[in-house]
């Protein structure tokens, strides 16, 4: 029904608006540490991008700490609402046509704050309202800014983020099947933890990004040699990533016993670090692309989003490797702008306009999935 979704957009949009401005979404996400609240109108346009983020509250942690993360979207998210209708130049959460809020899936007390506050909204204001799948926004986003360049389906998506790792077939705006998905922690929980456990100092962006940035660092003297790291589940459909960070904690042990751990070494072991973890997406994006052609699928672009999409690093990487796996195949490697790459609220407002514009909304009693397969759309 929903093949071909941005070619039929303008159709549709003739049908059941045919006098009026573009249909105008106000999206909340809050399903992690990030108070994040958007506009964005059917005709493509991004008239808000709000994202209030919390890394000073949570870099002593390590981590998200639960309650800390609740306690300040409930202080940031008004203002967060406020300020995306102030730059979308709307007076009133009125002047809005529907309202979209993440349901999942994410840590529940976080889910909670967005979705009442967008319930609220929407029941005060005789609004429609649509809850939407986490990872369905960060699978869709191209399809908003990529055009008129965008994804045609099917195609693959790798979603790797600091709560997930998905290899997906996307076929539709709502029918996704798991390639591969993790069987312990995610990529980005993987850079995180490698990042304290190396003492890196977050960055803007948190400790992923400031293990990025770490590597990318010019070298003041030469960085010595690190023993190989594991490569595992290979051929099959499947990431690991705790190996890699076991890896690094097993070599800071070793050192810390042999007193030579200098900032070299610290740069060696997060380099090496890096490059395994990203050889290991390398290995499971051909491996899903040949298992698309064993099915008859044919397969040109693939989609990479989620958080530690914005590692450039790891873009320069996977064009090289789809380059080298088939250079008479030109497939298109997609990715969003990096400061779309983490959450946000416009891939929500995004994600839930097919819906507006089919009246398939939801009831005002909808509750939170926070634990939610995204085969069940």
């Amino acid at each position: 029904m929903f093949h071909g979704f941005s070619r039929n957009l303008s159709c549709r949009l003739k049908l059941a608006f045919p006098r009026r401005r573009p249909f105008s979404v106000l999206a909340i996400e809050s399903s992690a540490d990030d108070t994040c609240a958007a506009i964005v109108d059917s005709s493509r346009k991004i008239l808000a991008n709000v994202v209030m983020k919390q890394h000073d509250i949570h870099e002593e942690y390590g981590g998200i700490y639960p309650m800390s993360a609740i306690g300040t979207h409930q202080s940031n998210m008004p203002y967060a609402v406020r300020q995306a209708l102030d730059d979308a130049g709307f007076d009133v959460v009125r002047d809005v046509d529907g309202i979209a809020f993440t349901r999942g899936p994410g840590m529940p007390g976080c889910l909670s704050v967005g979705m009442n506050a967008a319930k609220s909204l929407a029941a005060a204001l005789n609004k429609p309202l649509v809850g939407v799948h986490h990872m369905q926004g960060h699978a869709l986003t191209p399809l908003l800014t990529a055009w008129p360049q965008e994804p045609q389906f099917p195609f693959l998506s790798l979603l790797i983020s600091g709560g997930h790792t998905l290899l997906l077939l996307a076929k539709s705006v709502r029918s996704f099947e798991i390639l591969a998905t993790t069987r312990d922690e995610s990529i980005g929980r993987s850079f995180d933890k490698v990042s304290k456990l190396l003492e890196l100092k977050w960055t803007s962006l948190g400790p992923g990004d400031a293990l990025e940035k770490f590597c990318a660092e010019e070298d003041e003297d030469d960085c010595p040699t690190v023993p190989p790291f594991p490569r595992p589940l290979i051929g099959q459909p499947a990431f690991s990533f705790s190996a890699f960070h076991s890896h690094v904690n097993l070599l800071l042990n070793e050192l810390e016993t042999k007193a030579n751990f200098d900032q070299p070494m610290k740069k060696a072991i997060a380099r090496a670090f890096q490059s395994a973890a990203v050889g290991h997406l390398e290995e499971k994006v051909i491996l899903g692309l040949e298992l698309c052609k064993q099915k008859g699928i044919f397969v040109q672009d693939v989609v990479v989003s989620g958080g530690v999409a914005s590692n450039q690093y790891l873009r320069h990487r996977l064009r090289q490797c789809l380059l080298n796996f088939d250079p008479g195949t030109p497939y298109s490697l997609i990715f969003p702008p990096p400061h779309l790459c983490t959450d946000n609220a416009v891939m929500i407002a995004w994600a839930s306009m097919h819906r507006f514009l089919a009246n398939d909304t939801d009831l005002y009693s909808i509750e939170l999935r926070p634990k939610w397969s995204i085969e069940d759309l």
